[in-house]
């Protein structure tokens, strides 16, 4: 089946969907109260430098105080991936300007009170406040412009080496001649007018946002990054994708003036979903982000992963669950490691899962398989769009991989901690609940007046109470010589219990 991306917009929220061969490949969120900043080039002042982090804390007008380290300041060439979603080739003048003045400090670059101009290439995560750059990155459809370097790149996705060249001496030759450009993966077969065009557009954003710069106070938004509607198409309409369905009339009238203005070809792409029932449940996505949200996710042949997600690591456990396998129990092993590894690699994309990443497979004794799986884990993350860095299968099965995290997960984007277990995971059993309502009892009548109590439970405890455990009430009524009622409310969690 084509691939296709789906955009569902709503008053408070917009989500879209890629899909390819029915799969759900990438899934993005963003709400209309709590936008993504990333990329958002703002004016602010210098509050506090600290030398023993080698950062300074910069006023930008965000709820939290955003953070500027000393090598965002004076080499800065990784913030340009995360803020374009390109990585750039690392030619001789990337190496030489990474090379560059790595003896600064930051007391001698900043001082409290500064002006700066700087943009974010780094989302608020939990507690932490924003991260800043001080090099300014804009990206277009085709081209990233970046202002504050003197160089020029062609994104590592781009491996064809003829394009590569053709891309670079076109590039070398329509840059400004201050500041630096990346051709993007879609720049990858453009039309020199497309890619000339395309830079123009990115110049005037730059003038204005310098004229701007001059007019306002601070702290100031200089340059907003559109929304995800508008990002979607601008990053990820890629020549394979043959349908952009948009449920939403103003934003699909908004979708197609951009395609209007940037890539007038692809216009007949576009459509509006018209059918009353919500695109989501039509196309059946609504049950496979359900899926990204769970602990376990089933392999075709039976075997299954468990991802728990922490703060700062992640941990996938490979199982091979139902899946016995034919031959011998080598085989039912590898197939079970190399279904796995493809999977992972899908379930880190889909759920945006970022930071120390954890595999444990099942362990291989024979070291050509350990090697299989390994290569098979790293031709899959050849599609991943953020940079990652793994590591050899070890000895024990495990490999080691970081991924970008330049945006909140999947499961943190849409869920929040259980008011019942507080966010564990994990509810006392039946017998230790019992057991609770029994001390409970206990010490609430030291509290009250002389008369009956009544124990509000969930059904399927007071079940127990009055059945297999009711020696408990028993004894506590022995003890306190008062007559105890035990009834049910179904609006009560299994763990909390009211007394009175």
């Amino acid at each position: 089946m084509p691939k296709k991306i789906l955009i569902e917009s709503n008053p408070i929220q917009t989500r879209v969907a890629i899909i390819d061969n029915n799969v759900l490949e990438e899934f993005h969120y963003e709400s209309k109260k709590d936008r993504r900043v990333v990329g958002n080039v703002y004016k602010g002042k210098v509050v506090r430098v600290l030398p023993g982090m080698q950062a300074a804390f910069v006023e930008i007008g965000l709820e939290r105080t955003a953070f500027l380290y000393v090598s965002d300041v004076v080499e800065d060439l990784k913030s340009l991936e995360e803020i374009s979603g390109e990585e750039p080739e690392e030619d001789e003048d990337f190496r030489r300007y990474s090379r560059g003045r790595r003896s600064d400090q930051i007391q001698d670059l900043l001082k409290e009170g500064q002006e700066v101009i700087v943009q974010i290439s780094k989302e608020p995560l939990g507690t932490k406040g924003a991260r800043l750059t001080s090099h300014i990155s804009l990206p277009g459809r085709y081209l990233v412009l970046m202002p504050t370097l003197d160089l020029t790149g062609v994104s590592k996705k781009i491996e064809n080496d003829r394009e590569r060249r053709r891309l670079k001496r076109f590039i070398d030759s329509i840059r400004p001649s201050r500041g630096g450009v990346i051709a993007r993966t879609a720049s990858c077969g453009a039309r020199e007018e497309d890619l000339k065009a395309d830079l123009d557009y990115l110049l005037a954003l730059w003038s204005e946002i310098q004229k701007k710069r001059e007019t306002t106070p601070i702290p100031a938004l200089l340059y907003e990054e559109p929304h995800l509607s508008i990002r979607t198409v601008r990053d990820l309409l890629t020549p394979d994708v043959r349908r952009i369905i948009v449920d939403w009339k103003l934003g699909y009238e908004e979708i197609l003036k951009f395609v209007e203005k940037f890539l007038p070809r692809q216009k007949g792409i576009i459509e509006y979903f018209d059918r009353p029932e919500p695109i989501f449940d039509y196309y059946g996505v609504e049950n496979k982000i359900r899926e990204g949200l769970s602990k376990k996710v089933w392999l075709k042949s039976g075997g299954y992963l468990i991802i728990e997600e922490t703060e700062a690591l992640t941990v996938i456990d490979v199982n091979t669950g139902k899946f016995v396998g034919k031959k011998n129990l080598e085989d039912t092993i590898l197939k079970t490691n190399l279904e796995a590894a493809e999977e992972v690699v899908h379930q880190l994309i889909l759920r945006n899962i970022g930071g120390i990443i954890i595999i444990d497979f099942i362990d291989m004794n024979r070291e050509s398989d350990r090697q299989k799986v390994f290569r098979s884990m790293r031709e899959a993350l050849r599609k991943d769009r953020a940079q990652t860095n793994v590591f050899k299968i070890s000895e024990l099965g495990l490999i080691e991989m970081t991924r970008r995290r330049v945006a909140e997960s999947l499961t943190r984007s849409l869920t929040q901690p259980c008011a019942t277990c507080e966010g564990r995971g994990w509810i006392e059993n039946e017998e230790s609940i019992c057991s609770e309502v029994y001390r409970e009892i206990k010490r609430k009548s030291l509290e009250l007046k002389k008369g009956k109590v009544t124990v509000y439970l969930h059904p399927q405890l007071s079940a127990m109470l009055r059945n297999g455990d009711a020696i408990l009430i028993k004894e506590a009524e022995k003890e306190l010589n008062r007559k105890i009622l035990i009834k049910e409310d179904p609006q009560l969690p299994l763990e909390k219990i009211r007394i009175q």
